[in-house]
Order: C-alpha cells, then structure tokens, then sequence
C-alpha cells in the first residue's frame, strides 16, 4: 500500500509538473504571438528596431533586446508594461508615436459578446505575455 501511494504521489507530481510546463510554454507562444503581430513591423521580428516600417516612422526605434542591460541588469517590468499598456509618455512638443496596445486589446474584448474575459483581463493578459516574451529575448 505504501509503495502505491508512493507511486501515485509521484505521478501526480509528473502531472501536475508537466501541466506547468505546458501553460509556461503557452504564455511564451501566446507572447511570441503578440509580438509577431503588434511588435515587429516596427521593432523588427529579431526586436532590435529595424521593422519593414521602421524607415518609414519620425523617430528610431528602441533595441528591445537591450531593456535589461539599459536598466541596470534587471527587466523594467512595469516600464514596459506602461508603455505597452498607454504607450509611450508624450514628450514636451511630441506625441505619443507607438500605439497603446492595452486599448486595443480592450476594444477586440468589447467586439465579441461571446468573450469570457472582462475587457481589463483580456488586455492584461495578453500584455503580460508579450512583456514575459520580451524578457525572453534579452542580452547580455
């Protein structure tokens, strides 16, 4: 009885571990998702700024893969997580160049009546997997 109740805690164990696992690799394809559709025409698909419309925007673009080692060694979670949520601060006699995709997110939320997630969830969600997508592919 011992040795079953053993094996049955391992398995589940194995389970429960490989349930994790699955949802970890579905948060990075989900964000990797986000990023290929709201991310790198302008950010480039390698996310360095060199997007197929880059050349055609007033401003450069940032070298996404370079947020931590810009900051010090540690990913600005909530940085980033503002910019893509309102986009980026306007500054002193400019406007804000790149969308705020958290608005986008909540609109897609509103067109469909089947959704099952409230507008702000929605949003978060997906804004969340693109910021743990970015995190992903930094460098040294």
């Amino acid at each position: 009885m011992r040795n079953f109740l053993i094996a049955t805690g391992a398995f589940t164990i194995t389970v429960g571990l490989a349930a994790v696992a699955d949802a970890q690799s579905m948060q990075e394809k989900i964000g990797q998702f986000e990023f290929t559709n709201s991310c790198a025409a302008c950010h480039g698909q390698d996310g360095k700024g060199n997007g197929s419309i880059s050349g055609y925007l007033n401003t450069a673009l940032p070298d996404l893969t370079q947020l931590q080692a810009n900051n010090g060694g540690v990913f600005p979670v909530t940085k980033v997580f503002e910019t893509v949520e309102l986009g980026p601060e306007a500054g002193p006699h400019g406007t804000r160049d790149m969308p705020a995709w958290g608005l986008r997110y909540r609109m897609r939320a509103e067109q469909d009546p089947d959704f099952i997630l409230d507008n702000e969830g929605y949003a978060k969600l997906r804004v969340l997997a693109l910021i743990e997508y970015l995190a992903s592919i930094q460098e040294n």
